[in-house]
């Protein structure tokens, strides 16, 4: 049984790198359950993720006490725990802006059908996008009804997906229709009011930020990969 504290620490004194890490726990997990592994020791854990087993014990301890002393971790409950730290046990509405190509994209992206998130809802302002249906039925309205539409429909998350000259006005009509997360994919900086959560995803940037490797010595650093590396057979386990 886990000993499940949530709330032990006030969710502002968790370090936002260690909620980011979850998901990563998460998706090894799920790859050592299909597997067919029933338990794994934060050694192994830290091997496949890349980090220190050191690590993986102080992020969990932020959300209760997981595992036994030399049985370790029962990966299937500690699957169910993290997605349940994340408030991923249940569905998530999700309104994206932009249905140009990229927005296309996201809307047929399969990633979402097994995932928490549902795109509910998809806005644009070309007249040649407005009705047309996505490949899950969701029809696409005008970005002039962001904001009564996910008001209306208690949507909380919301994708920019749009032109940078449009981005801070999509977000400010999510944010004024009640959206508290939003994923901005277009390259400029959107401002939000505190108390909205905002991810960028700028792939140039991120490749921008690389270039100035390419032509010297420097050996990256360590980092947790986001694919996990291939399941290797386990030791004995260990907490």
């Amino acid at each position: 049984m886990v000993q499940h504290t949530n709330g032990r620490y006030p969710a502002h004194e968790i370090p936002d790198i260690v909620i980011r890490r979850l998901p990563i726990y998460v998706r090894t997990l799920r790859a050592l359950v299909a597997a067919g592994y029933e338990t794994v020791s934060s050694d192994d854990l830290a091997a496949q993720i890349g980090v220190t087993a050191a690590q993986i014990r102080r992020d969990l301890s932020y959300f209760g006490k997981f595992g036994k002393q030399g049985k370790g971790y029962e990966v299937a409950t500690l699957v169910s725990e993290i997605l349940h730290i994340l408030n991923l046990d249940r569905q998530w509405d999700v309104a994206l802006c932009g249905y140009g190509h990229l927005g296309q994209a996201i809307a047929a992206y399969r990633g979402f059908e097994p995932s928490s998130f549902r795109i509910a809802a998809v806005f644009d302002r070309e007249p040649e996008h407005i009705g047309v249906m996505t490949a899950a039925g969701v029809p696409v309205r005008p970005d002039i009804e962001i904001t009564s539409v996910v008001r209306a429909m208690g949507i909380r998350m919301g994708i920019v997906a749009v032109p940078e000259r449009a981005a801070q006005d999509v977000a400010d009509a999510l944010v004024a229709g009640g959206v508290t997360a939003i994923l901005n994919y277009a390259p400029v900086i959107v401002r939000v009011p505190e108390g909205v959560w905002m991810r960028e995803i700028d792939p140039i940037s991120a490749m921008q930020s690389m270039t100035y490797y390419l032509d010297s010595h420097t050996e990256p650093a360590p980092r947790v990969d986001p694919c996990p590396a291939p399941i290797r057979p386990m030791h004995a386990a260990g907490d």
